[in-house]
Formats: C-alpha cells, sequence, structure tokens
C-alpha cells in the first residue's frame, strides 16, 4: 500500500512518473495550500509545470502558467549547442519565446550577451517579461523577427528558438494533458511541421550579423529535408545550426 499520499493520489490519475512529479511538487513549493491545488490540478490533467507554476529547464527554473507552453526538456539540446557554436555571441534572439526558457539558458550558458526574446501570445509574453526581470533578458510582444526592435537588424549573432513543428495531422496524438492546455498555435507546424521554420529563415540575412546562425530541433526525420549543420541528435530529435548561406537553395 502506498505510503506517500501526494504519490498515491498522482499514480491512482495515471501519473507514469508519480514519484518524480511529487518531487518535484514538493521541492518548488511547501504551503500546504498551494501543494494541494496543484496536486489537485495535476490530478485534473493539467500539466505538471502549469500546476505548480515552474518548469525546470536546462540549469534554471522559469515560472510558467495556464495556457502557456511548457518547455520541452528534448530543447534543452538548443541552447546547448547554440552556446556552444558561437561562445563569443553578443546579442542572442529566442524566437517564440513562449515563457521565456530558452532565453534564460542563454543568460546562464553565455552571461556577458544582451538577450531578446519574442512571442505572438500576449499571455506567453506576461511570463516571459516576469521571467526576464529575473534572468536578465527583454521580452518583446509580436511576430518572430517582426516583433523585435529594428535596431537589432543585422547585429544578431545567435537566435534560438523551439519551433512549432509538428506536422498538422500528428498534432491530436500529443499526449492529451498538453493538447487540452496548450495553444495548438504552439505545437502545430503545417503540412509538413516546417511552416514557421521557412517563416522564421526566409529573412534570416537581414537580422543575422555576419557568422551569425539560428539553432532549432527538429524531429530526425524533418532535419533531412533541412539544409543545416546538425550540432546534436538522437534517436528521435536534431539539433540544425543554420546560417543564410545553407537554408538559401531550401526556399528557393
Amino acid at each position: 500500500m502506498e505510503s506517500d499520499p501526494i504519490i498515491a493520489r498522482l499514480r491512482a490519475a495515471g501519473c507514469v512518473f508519480a514519484e518524480r512529479e511529487a518531487a518535484f511538487v514538493r521541492r518548488h513549493l511547501v504551503d500546504p495550500g498551494d501543494v494541494e491545488r496543484a496536486v489537485t490540478a495535476r490530478v485534473a490533467g493539467v500539466p505538471l509545470e502549469q500546476a505548480v507554476g515552474v518548469a525546470e529547464f536546462d540549469g534554471v527554473t522559469v515560472a510558467v502558467a495556464e495556457g502557456v507552453f511548457v518547455p520541452r526538456r528534448r530543447a534543452e539540446a538548443i541552447p546547448e549547442a547554440a552556446a556552444a557554436h558561437r561562445p563569443d555571441a553578443r546579442i542572442v534572439v529566442d524566437l517564440g519565446c513562449g515563457s521565456g526558457a530558452l532565453a534564460a539558458a542563454m543568460t546562464r550558458l553565455l552571461p556577458a550577451t544582451q538577450v531578446h526574446a519574442v512571442d505572438l501570445d500576449p499571455t506567453a509574453v506576461v511570463v516571459a517579461r516576469a521571467n526576464g526581470r529575473r534572468f536578465g533578458f527583454t521580452a518583446h510582444h509580436g511576430s518572430w523577427w517582426a516583433g523585435l526592435p529594428r535596431s537589432l537588424r543585422g547585429r544578431v549573432d545567435l537566435a534560438v528558438g523551439y519551433l512549432p513543428h509538428v506536422p498538422s495531422a500528428r498534432v491530436d496524438g500529443i499526449h492529451p494533458d498538453f493538447r487540452a492546455h496548450e495553444p495548438r498555435s504552439t505545437v502545430d507546424g503545417g503540412g509538413d511541421g516546417l511552416d514557421h521554420l521557412r517563416a522564421v529563415v526566409a529573412p534570416l540575412a537581414a537580422w543575422l550579423a555576419p557568422g551569425g546562425a539560428f539553432v532549432t530541433l527538429l524531429s530526425v526525420e524533418q532535419a533531412a529535408h533541412v539544409p543545416g549543420r546538425i550540432a546534436w541528435q538522437d534517436d528521435e530529435d536534431a539539433v540544425l545550426v543554420l546560417d543564410p548561406e545553407s537554408v538559401g537553395s531550401w526556399l528557393a
């Protein structure tokens, strides 16, 4: 018989990693009322991070909120690859930032950089701005590059982004906890999943500084069709480093 009441409730609700989730709750919440609200929300199907109000991502803990995309642990490979590619970067942008997890990770990895983040969803921008005040980056509201200050044009050394890249036909296959609590727009990448990538890389030459690059994560299957250097991959995902020269022929 389960002796830990939180683990027991989570397991009864179908949480496969009940022990790990209970530890996460206790790591971030102390007040019994807060713990109870978080566990009740999780049992009801709210993603763990939204239920608790924070997400752990690549060495940082960022605030998250209901209706805002939950940072995926697989995306931790993006900032690591980006920092390794341009450790001398002075200006970094996080495109489609959601809560700003990538931006926060970049401030940790490259503390001397000026980091900007941007998202079209006003709810996400509120959360990203709160995280920005804590970690030292600036969050903007707008669509991709168009939401950034024009003063950054031609000066960005590194752009990072965990773009929506799930093919539309596969969106309904995402775990129902996430599907019900995140906007579809945060995961749906169009027919082949690459619509947003095309939108982001089309103006790459205008925004990147010489030697600049955009670093993102795709499925291994998708990465095979996009010209760029693979900086990291496992059986499912690959991190790509893209520059204006490499993507020019792909967009033509």
